[in-house]
């Protein structure tokens, strides 16, 4: 479904609506559509029978006018330029709509890492490392994890950096494990910073959580605490999640009458999100074709995969129940959707605001490196909390005081604010 949508061309068509509503200069504009920086490399790697293969990779710095670049490595075996550009794009936005000092970046490498050996992995991690180190690093770039990537592997790439500069740099890499310079809280960041912008937007529309229900697309880190945080924050149930199962390549649709447990299955799912199906059918779960979780009676829809899976195909299936879309993945949802949206009143939440509890939490730990000094989980969430609503009451205030969507809400406040560091810095 992702593949029939160029995430790149999404991305500048909602960036050139709001620029068209926000009068910007057309100069500005044409600077703000494109990346500044972007590379393009092979990466060789010797596999474990001896052979030698070779990797593409990617990095995208799309604008540091308000800090150092930020943005995760995805390892997808269709990750595409267009979509490392797009996800680049966005993170400038997200960071921005959250208010903290950094530009937007991305990478990716064209690989399954699920079908790679731990000692391939790493040495492809290395690789990656051995092409980008002199463009990335606390004060100019710095990755973190993503789709396919995980915090030991910014471990293996955060200690690679360190052999190549010549120093202890944990902060050119977030993300990375505890213990190895990475904070506490990041796990659940993400997912946690949905469920706090998912209760600010219904406080806004009157709606009881406890009373509520949610169906989520994905069961990758962000899916798995978003659900635990819509079951235990607020007091919800979960009528379903979907899941790729790397096995057989297929995803299906894991329900109960009862309501999921998001802990139960996170139990019996594995480090790439393939929730044991056997295990799951012991338990009483229903499984349903992969699409079935968008069909799903509920009053929150939370999309936690992959871009484009809310199009206009798709959306004709969402029940007339849902109140709320929040977008815990990175660009899930089409234009033509979003028209859907507004048509019928559904309140959004877009994917920089709804899913930069993630990036936020990359800052702290950011911080944490540069002081040599850590927080406890408690002080991590409490600030993270705290930065998620005022970013959510900031695009909220805006929609309302403008007249428009959130999702254009929120390009207007981030927008403005590269703007504004753009002009501060004499760049236009």
């Amino acid at each position: 479904m992702s593949g029939q949508i160029n995430a790149f061309e999404m991305a500048q068509k909602q960036f050139d609506g709001v620029a068209k509503q926000l009068n910007l200069d057309p100069q500005i504009s044409e600077a703000l559509r494109w990346p500044m920086r972007e590379f393009s490399f092979r990466i060789p790697v010797r596999m474990d029978d001896g052979s030698l293969r070779v990797f593409q990779g990617f990095r995208v710095q799309h604008n540091d006018a308000r800090g150092p670049n930020k943005g995760g490595i995805r390892f997808h075996p269709s990750e595409t330029f267009d979509t490392v550009r797009a996800l680049a794009t966005w993170m400038t936005w997200k960071c921005a709509v959250a208010d903290i000092p950094l530009g937007g970046g991305k990478g990716g490498v064209i690989v399954d890492s699920a079908s790679l050996s731990t000692v391939e992995k790493e040495r492809l991690c290395r690789g990656w490392v051995q092409n980008m180190w002199r463009n990335i690093g606390p004060r100019q770039d710095v990755p973190a994890p993503d789709v396919g990537t995980t915090p030991q592997m910014m471990g293996w790439m955060m200690d690679e950096y360190s052999k190549l500069v010549g120093q202890y740099t944990p902060g050119v890499f977030t993300g990375k494990p505890l213990g190895g310079g990475g904070s506490e809280g990041r796990t659940e960041a993400t997912g946690y910073g949905v469920i706090y912008t998912v209760r600010e937007a219904m406080k806004h529309l009157g709606m009881d959580s406890t009373k509520s229900v949610a169906a989520l697309q994905g069961f990758g880190n962000v899916s798995q605490y978003a659900a635990i945080g819509f079951v235990e924050m607020l007091g919800g149930k979960v009528a379903c999640v979907s899941c790729w199962d790397r096995h057989d390549r297929t995803s299906y649709t894991y329900s109960h009458k009862n309501g999921i447990d998001p802990r139960f299955l996170l139990s019996i799912t594995d480090q790439y999100g393939t929730i044991d199906k056997e295990k799951a059918k012991a338990a009483g779960y229903i499984i349903e074709d992969g699409d079935a979780w968008i069909t799903k009676e509920a009053d929150v829809l939370i999309p936690a995969a992959l871009e484009g899976q809310v199009n206009a195909d798709s959306v004709k299936k969402i029940h007339s129940r849902v109140k709320i879309v929040a977008e815990g993945a990175n660009g899930p949802t089409t234009p033509e959707a979003d028209d859907f949206f507004k048509a019928n009143k559904i309140f959004n939440i877009p994917d920089f605001l709804c899913n930069a509890g993630g990036v936020t939490t990359s800052y702290f730990e950011q911080v944490q490196n540069d002081m040599n000094f850590y927080w406890s989980k408690q002080e991590v969430l409490e600030k993270l909390d705290a930065k998620m609503t005022s970013a959510f009451h900031g695009v909220l205030d805006m929609s309302a005081k403008e007249g428009v969507y959130m999702r254009d809400a929120a390009y207007m406040v981030a927008i403005d604010r590269v703007v504004k560091a753009m002009q501060l810095r004499g760049w236009v």
